[in-house]
């Protein structure tokens, strides 16, 4: 039996993590060309919508802050290049968000506390449940200068911005878009049947078939939420003032459910990643190694119980706990610590979010599928090399 080893590990960085790392980027790429495309039509028709070439700095919201644009530029300077709009899920997967145009000036204030309507707008016998510690209400009174266009009853109920409304206009102006950029026709993209507020769609690449959930985005820059109680006191990673830093870029609320808008710190997650080895650790290495692995072994499919996005916590979990590169040397034995809290999680189902720490990301996960990703990294934790060689 081979040795679990620094050699072990390179060679399947090389064959495995690299191998999937260059396929999937290259259907990412042209996801992203045909998206372009469609977001591009979608704005001409309804201006309420942006291009995804203007998410995260690039929105249009933001023109007149050169130094935040700089600011971003100068995080990533030399780094891989990175498409805010884009988070890769499965190999099959990307979520895509549609940045909105029009809503400037965004402030937190005391919403009212119950909502009597329906998404068709008439009065419901009870109120709406309230939205959970991960979403919010979104009302125009957030936001100083809202476009009169957010005002139309198409997307507004009572004050409200109400995210399936806004979904439901976004998929129209969509199925359009497909038509007038003859999409359909070369049997590119197909608009696919799917459940909740969320638009999915199906698009040929050269390497097959890759979905993309197309999600419509409020994109609030150099805003922090009162949620996110981050960093936390005494805190060693990161330091002050990358903090300072990475809250200036704000954060988003995601148009993922009927009436509660989701909040995503997408922005701010990315620039923790792409400088998390400035003291030369190999924490990155280590959460590729661990995401491979996910992929090829603990949970595989379209639908995986333990995701990209629950990986990355953990690893902003673990820099916490293991602030000082020194704790980073050898990559094998940090591949073994993430491993072995990532069993911890599973087992005892409970995963905090990073940012909102009174959020467990596995709440609602299914307990069966927890049960046999914990018997899995178990299998690994006990014989790493069978899997990393």
């Amino acid at each position: 039996m081979p040795d679990f080893s620094e050699e072990g590990l390179d060679h399947y960085l090389l064959n495995q993590v690299d191998l999937r790392h260059r396929t999937v980027g290259r259907r990412v790429e042209e996801v992203l060309t045909v998206l372009r495309d469609l977001t591009t039509e979608v704005s001409k028709k309804d201006g309420r919508f942006q291009s995804i070439a203007h998410a995260g700095v690039n929105n249009e919201n933001i023109k007149d802050q050169p130094a935040m644009v700089s600011k971003w530029a100068a995080l990533l300077r030399g780094r891989c290049s990175f498409n805010p709009a884009i988070q890769v899920r499965p190999t099959v997967l990307v979520l895509v968000s549609v940045p909105v145009r029009g809503l400037i000036g965004y402030h937190e204030h005391v919403a009212r506390q119950w909502r009597y309507y329906s998404l068709t707008g008439s009065i419901l016998p009870t109120p709406v449940r309230e939205p959970e510690k991960l979403h919010q209400w979104l009302e125009l009174e957030s936001f100083t200068s809202p476009a009169q266009d957010w005002q139309d009853a198409k997307v507004c109920v009572e004050g409200d911005i109400v995210p399936a409304k806004v979904v439901s206009l976004f998929r129209e102006q969509l199925e359009t878009a497909i038509l007038t950029c003859s999409f359909t026709n070369a049997g590119k993209v197909s608009i696919l049947e799917s459940v909740g507020s969320v638009v999915r769609v199906a698009i040929e690449t050269a390497e097959g078939v890759m979905e993309a959930e197309l999600v419509p985005t409020v994109e609030l820059i150099n805003y922090w939420p009162k949620k996110a109680r981050w960093p936390r006191l005494l805190h060693r990673w990161p330091t002050t003032e990358r903090a300072r830093c990475i809250k200036s870029f704000g954060f988003n609320l995601m148009a993922t459910s009927n009436y509660h808008w989701l909040l995503s710190f997408s922005r701010a997650e990315q620039a923790l990643l792409v400088a998390v080895d400035e003291d030369g650790g190999c924490r990155r290495k280590c959460y590729r190694v661990v995401r491979q692995l996910k992929e090829d072994t603990w949970c595989p499919g379209t639908k995986p119980v333990i995701t990209a996005f629950h990986l990355q916590t953990l690893l902003f979990w673990c820099c916490e706990k293991f602030p000082c590169g020194r704790d980073w040397r050898c990559a094998k034995e940090c591949v073994l610590r993430v491993a072995r809290k990532l069993l911890k999680c599973v087992s005892q189902r409970y995963l905090r979010h990073y940012f909102v720490r009174s959020y467990n990301l596995l709440k609602y996960s299914n307990t069966t599928e927890l049960d046999h990703t914990a018997q899995k990294i178990n299998d690994f934790i006990a014989n790493p090399s069978l899997y990393v060689h």
